[in-house]
């Protein structure tokens, strides 16, 4: 039995295809042969074709439009990453740094006092130094020893380092600041003339630079001394337990345990004022050693050596 033949369609029904230029019936919206909107020009939809016996293609199937974003998005799209990063990034760093004191915020036109290693006094108010450094600076000239413990500056009163160094910074280079102090257990005033970072910078540099002939030789471990208080008083100085033979101190009589409490007239307190005091020394030139050996206060002359 044979199959019946396709039916054709009335040709006063029917269109052409303006983009293949097939015969279609009127009715249908869409070419079979290439899927073209019949009648209205291009369309918005996409023809999907499926396989089959009698070569049919199928039903269009709708585009899928792609909406690009404008550069003016863009900017607002990177601007808002970019605020999101940096309030990420602050409260990631704020917790570090709130606890930091205004210490760190040190202006270049801040005050120096021209000591070594500020730290806060144990058990008591008050800040101290090991050290006066460098040479003919505003502590040195002060009459300030490292050990001495400064309890109020310019009228401030004074409990840590970290309000000694703000004062600093708040004090204009050049001022004349009263300073009260405590050594041994006395209260003592002096007048302080801060200083600019140049210019402890430059005595710095006219310090450690001088010729060697210059730098003298007293002949002691410094790693090896420390500061002990002295029995009986208020008072602390420092032991040296090394001393090198047939060095200057030991040609003078100097043995090891004695606890140096003056230093050719300047009070001993620090192993670091001790250091700075043989640094400073002239070289052949007899300074006077005051120690404590036991009970026993004793003087001894010491000719420095040179380095």
């Amino acid at each position: 039995m044979s199959e019946n033949p396709e039916v054709p369609f009335d040709v006063n029904s029917s269109t052409i295809c303006s983009n293949c230029h097939s015969t279609m019936p009127s009715e249908l919206r869409f070419c079979r042969n290439c899927g073209f909107r019949l009648g209205h020009g291009g369309s918005d939809t996409e023809t999907v074709r499926f396989g089959s016996p009698s070569g049919a293609v199928s039903a269009p199937v709708p585009a899928k439009k792609r909406r690009k974003m404008s550069g003016m998005a863009w900017v607002f799209v990177a601007l808002l990453v970019f605020f999101v990063g940096a309030a990420a990034f602050t409260a990631l760093i704020s917790p570090m740094t709130r606890h930091r004191s205004s210490v760190n915020e040190t202006p270049a036109n801040r005050s120096y006092a021209g000591v070594k290693d500020w730290e806060t006094t144990e058990g008591k108010d008050g800040a101290t130094f090991t050290a006066v450094y460098p040479p003919e600076g505003p502590a040195d000239k002060a009459g300030l020893v490292g050990g001495d413990v400064i309890v109020k500056f310019d009228g401030q009163r004074i409990t840590t380092e970290d309000e000694i160094a703000r004062a600093l910074i708040r004090t204009p280079v050049g001022k004349t600041v009263d300073i009260e102090y405590l050594r041994d257990g006395e209260t003592h005033i002096t007048k302080l003339i801060t200083a600019s970072e140049q210019e402890i910078k430059r005595l710095t540099r006219t310090f450690e630079d001088r010729p060697r002939e210059q730098r003298a030789r007293f002949g002691y471990e410094d790693g090896d001394s420390e500061q002990v208080p002295i029995p009986g008083t208020k008072m602390t100085g420092v032991r040296l337990d090394a001393i090198f033979g047939s060095m200057p101190a030991d040609i003078a009589g100097v043995k090891e345990g004695d606890v140096v409490i003056e230093f050719d007239g300047i009070p001993i307190r620090t192993p670091g004022e001790m250091y700075m005091r043989v640094a400073r020394a002239v070289p052949y030139s007899t300074v006077k050693l005051i120690v404590m050996r036991g009970e026993e206060k004793i003087e001894i002359p010491v000719k420095m050596g040179r380095q």
